[in-house]
């Protein structure tokens, strides 16, 4: 269980890093990380313990909480184990004067 929850935390890590320097998400880690979380819910993790980490690596990499990014109650939009990582949205500059 160590050896999958310090997965957990580097792909965490790696994925809130990224976005938070501007870079992009592969659905497929994304997707990979939830179903991380979702094997250790089975194995005895609480899902608020595994939430509650989430939410450190955001902290870590954002320097604000899900919270006060998302609002309270975030959890009700993004069910457990559902990442909620978004990637800024690109500049879009007119091409034309239209």
């Amino acid at each position: 269980m160590k050896q999958l929850i310090e997965e957990i935390d580097r792909r965490l890590e790696a994925i809130f890093s990224a976005l938070a320097n501007g870079g992009d998400l592969p659905p497929g880690l994304r997707l990979r990380t939830e179903g991380l979380l979702e094997a250790a819910t089975l194995l005895g993790a609480s899902p608020q313990q595994l939430q509650q980490r989430m939410n450190d690596c955001y902290r870590r990499a954002f320097g604000v909480s899900l919270s006060a990014s998302l609002g309270e109650g975030w959890e009700t939009f993004h069910v457990f184990p559902e990442i909620p990582a978004f990637a800024r949205r690109a500049p879009v500059v007119p091409t034309s004067a239209d």
